[in-house]
């Protein structure tokens, strides 16, 4: 995959490492050279350029690009400002850093539904998010075993959970699904709400456009999810 992050701090350049690591084609940048320099010879590829100027951002390779992910923490300002210019610009996915509720609340009201918290979430825990396809959300228990947020595939829906062998078969177990609804927020915007089902049990029905609640071991995970 193609990712383009903007802003190259700590959260930024961690994240530009790992997606790198991972195989993925990374362009990082920054209006600090300072920044720039010292992940040159760690990510794919590095530019020192204004991310808020129009013309500039425009000779990006956009169209080519998967990901991107506006990461910029220190100034606010330039972070709304890129990510709408992004928006405007149509690129296939946008993500962007939010510093505090406000900030938060002004991102949303531009139509950005994948938001990072950054004090709260960890470069490993989204550069798992990105790579792995179906991965909703993450959260690592150890070095070995996560629990895992994934849409539920096509061929479960309405399948119970019982009738998938899912523990024989991946080593794996369904601790729970998560509806999703969607409600009109404080600035009449469109919010995607999450509501849990609790605990499963082996009777559920799987419904299409759920988010299953997995638990087990990492190279178990990464081996469903590439089954799907």
């Amino acid at each position: 995959m193609k990712f383009l992050i903007i802003g190259l701090g700590n959260f930024g350049a961690s994240l530009a490492e790992k997606l790198t690591n991972q195989g993925n084609e990374v362009i990082g940048i920054d209006s600090s050279m300072i920044k720039v320099d010292a992940l040159r010879e760690k990510i794919s590829h590095t530019i020192c350029m204004n991310a808020t100027d129009e013309f500039t951002v425009s000779g990006l390779p956009l169209k080519d690009t998967d990901v991107v992910i506006v990461a910029i923490g220190e100034d606010q300002g330039a972070n709304v400002m890129a990510t709408a210019l992004f928006k405007n610009l149509k690129v296939k996915r946008l993500i962007s850093r939010a510093i505090n509720p406000l900030h938060e609340m002004v991102l949303k009201a531009l139509g950005i539904d994948e938001i990072v918290h950054p004090e709260e979430e960890t470069a490993e825990r989204w550069s798992k998010k990105l790579c792995l396809k179906g991965v909703i959300d993450s959260f690592e228990l150890s070095d070995d075993f996560s629990l895992v947020e994934a849409n539920v595939p096509v061929r479960y829906v309405g399948r119970k959970i019982e009738e998938l062998n899912f523990r024989q078969k991946y080593a794996l177990l369904i601790l729970t699904t998560i509806k999703k609804t969607e409600v009109i927020g404080k600035l009449g915007t469109h919010i995607t709400e999450k509501k849990v089902q609790g605990v499963a049990s082996g009777e559920l029905i799987l419904e299409k456009d759920e988010i299953m609640v997995i638990y087990g071991a990492n190279k178990d995970i990464q081996r469903f999810l590439k089954s799907n």
